[in-house]
Parts: structure tokens; C-alpha cells; sequence
């Protein structure tokens, strides 16, 4: 299966936008070569501005120029552009509800040899904690491409998460349609449900096959969007199959598995297991092998399905 990494995806998204919308500003913090938005700044020099190491700047800036009509999009990694920038992305952007768009890559553990103080596996917690905020995960570039595209359309403040790892890419570029607020449904099952995000839903279709192959019928389900997250389709997961399985390259705490436990216990209790970085920081080393050691896998994912099947 073909991979390329989300980042990838994403800049060369920004270039397909511009054609079609002239008032597309993109801004960066240092970082184009690293985010892919120097894609975007080599075919749009005019319309590309960089903010410099001053990522909290950046989004006063993505703020002030939203309120003038334009569309921005506001790049750098996940650990700065939710994390150092908190509390400007909170009350320049999120508390006037202002039309700018956050491009945040390098999120999670896959960041890799650069360990814990780049590795943010908060960053969906900490954005969907912002009323009125727009939480979008894409899996792969298919997805991805076609998330910035649509959210491009949609009207409010939005944190977009990319990855740098490369990601096997899995949807149909022919056929795929991104809806916001809509989990996608790769494969039915009767067993068990598992929910992905991000970089782990390739993981999950992997471990969906090796169950298969051991007699056990799991239901895939992807979910690009945490918030608004889609709970029709995860009620119907928990009622159809009574267990349901998280897995997110984030922390378990206040994420994708959060979501998801918040909806069933309001509607349809049953048993919800988190797979994702536990209540600990990462550390520097191959991405891959991280991946392996935090239990981000496929075979993990098999692990946990058969343990919570009892069998």
C-alpha cells in the first residue's frame, strides 16, 4: 500500500485551495520546510507570511487578518500551535468564533527521534476544550487533502492534525467524500466495534483483517472528526455490538477515547477501551518502534479485542 505522510498532504492541499480562492492567506512560524507549507509559499510568495518563532504572535496575526474577510490558515507543530499558543488560539480565536483555520503537523509520538518535548499527545484535548472549536484528524492523504478543501467552506475556527510519519493510504481518491461531523464506516461486524483517528486507522483496518482470520467479527469505524464527533454511528456501534475499542495516537485522556465514552454513557453504556499513550510523556526514538512500544499497532489492537472478547 502507498504511504505518504499527512504533512505532505496538507501543503499540497493549500496549493489546490488557492487556485480557487483568491482570499487564502497562509501563515507559519519558521517551520514551511517542516509543515509543507513552503509548497504553498513557492507557488503563492504574495500570499504566504512568515510569523517567525513567535507562535503566539502568529495567531494574533491569523486573528486580526480573519476579521478583514480573508480565509487563513495558521501553521506549525502541534506542540507549539496548541500548546505555546493556548491561550491566544482560546481568546483571539475561538472567543470572537473568528474564521481561521490551524494547520498543526508533527502531532503525537510518531514526531519520533525528537522526543517528548515535540511529542504532543494533548493537543486534541486541549483544542476540543475550546467552545465553538472544529477538532479534525484526517487518516490518510486522500482524507486529508480533501478535509483542508471542505473546511475551507465551513465557517469557524479549526484545528487541523497532521502527521509526519508517512501513512498508508487506503481511501479511493475517485470516490471519497469528507462530510464534517461524519465517522466513516470501513468495515461492518457483529463482535466488537473499533474506533481509529489519525494515523491509527490503518493500524485498525490491519488488526480488523487478523481478527477475521481468527474467527472474530470486528466492526471498523474511522473517526475524522472529534468534535463535532458523529454520535449516531458510535450509539449504533455500542448497541450492534455491546464493546467498543479507542484507538488514537494521543493520550487516552481527553481524546478520541474520551469522545467516544462521553457519548455511550450518555446514550448506550457499554464497555469502552482506550488504546493510546497512557498518562506518561514519549521519548526520543524511531518512529515505528515507538509506535510499537506505546501499543499503537495492529497487533495491540488484536491483543485488546481478544482479551475484551475473553477469548
Amino acid at each position: 500500500m502507498e504511504k505518504k505522510a499527512t504533512r505532505d498532504s496538507y501543503g499540497e492541499a493549500l496549493v489546490m485551495l488557492a487556485e480557487k480562492r483568491p482570499d487564502l492567506v497562509v501563515l507559519d512560524a519558521d517551520l514551511a520546510a517542516a509543515t509543507k507549507t513552503g509548497t504553498f509559499k513557492a507557488a503563492y510568495p504574495d500570499r504566504f507570511f512568515d510569523c517567525g518563532i513567535a507562535e503566539a504572535n502568529m495567531m494574533g496575526v491569523a486573528a486580526g487578518i480573519a476579521t478583514t474577510g480573508k480565509l487563513v490558515f495558521a501553521s506549525s507543530f502541534a506542540m507549539f500551535a496548541a500548546g505555546r499558543a493556548f491561550e491566544i488560539v482560546r481568546n483571539s480565536i475561538g472567543y470572537p468564533h473568528l474564521n481561521v483555520k490551524i494547520g498543526a503537523t508533527h502531532a503525537g509520538i510518531s514526531v519520533g527521534e525528537d522526543g517528548a518535548s515535540h511529542q504532543c499527545n494533548e493537543d486534541i484535548a486541549l483544542m476540543r476544550a475550546i467552545p465553538g472549536m472544529t477538532v479534525i484528524n484526517p487518516a490518510d492523504d486522500v482524507e486529508a487533502k480533501a478535509a483542508v478543501l471542505a473546511m475551507a467552506d465551513y465557517v469557524g475556527p479549526t484545528y487541523m492534525r497532521f502527521g509526519r510519519l508517512a501513512a498508508p493510504i487506503f481511501n479511493d481518491a475517485a470516490t471519497y467524500k469528507f462530510e464534517v461531523g461524519k465517522g466513516v464506516q470501513l468495515k461492518d461486524g457483529k463482535d466488537i466495534t473499533i474506533i481509529a483517528t489519525g494515523l491509527m486507522v490503518a493500524e485498525a483496518i490491519e488488526a480488523g483483517k487478523a481478527l477475521a482470520e481468527q474467527g472474530i467479527d470486528a466492526r471498523i469505524i474511522n473517526i475524522h472528526t472529534i468534535k463535532p464527533i458523529d454520535r449516531d454511528i458510535i450509539i449504533k456501534a455500542a448497541k450492534e455490538t455491546g464493546k467498543i475499542i479507542t484507538v488514537e495516537e494521543h493520550s487516552v485522556i481527553g481524546g478520541l477515547g474520551a469522545a467516544v465514552a462521553e457519548v455511550v454513557t450518555e446514550e448506550c453504556p457499554v464497555p469502552v477501551i482506550k488504546i493510546g499513550v497512557k498518562d506518561t510523556y514519549g521519548h526520543s526514538g524511531p518512529a515505528v518502534d515507538l509506535l510499537k512500544e506505546f501499543g499503537l499497532c495492529a497487533d495491540n489492537i488484536v491483543a485488546t479485542a481478544k482479551a475484551a472478547l475473553g477469548k
